[in-house]
């Protein structure tokens, strides 16, 4: 059975509706939680390495899993044995483990499960400082 909102609708998000949550020199992020799942609307400016900000977690790794669409640009996840890279257009799912290596002028589309991701990015704001 399909998860609704109230008022009995799917529950839906796009770009130019979900308010911007993260705006840096790197990234515009803009989150919605659809259910139990958030997606994501990322936007790259520049090259980004984001690995140092991983430290502390299992494997120094990202712990959450993302099904996502690369609408423009390339992002590579790193596992400890092989790399995966996708580029626009492509659809892919990065299992927990990875660590993202994103281009320059990369924009993507990306789920998540809202408590993995959370539990994730708690250790990644930390690192931030």
């Amino acid at each position: 059975m399909p998860i609704t909102d109230k008022e009995g609708d799917m529950p839906k998000a796009n770009k130019a509706g979900t308010p911007i949550a993260v705006s840096e020199d790197v990234i515009e992020g803009r989150y919605a939680e659809l259910g139990s799942y958030t997606v994501g609307f990322e936007t790259f400016f520049q090259d980004v390495d984001p690995a140092p900000l991983f430290q502390g977690l299992p494997d120094d790794k990202c712990q959450s899993p993302h099904w996502g669409h690369v609408v423009a640009g390339r992002i590579t996840f790193r596992y400890a044995d092989h790399e995966e890279t996708y580029e626009a257009g492509d659809v892919y799912y990065a299992p927990p483990g990875h660590l993202p290596l994103i281009a320059a002028g990369t924009e993507v589309i990306e789920f998540s499960p809202t408590a993995e991701l959370n539990a994730t990015m708690a250790v990644v704001m930390g690192n931030m400082g």
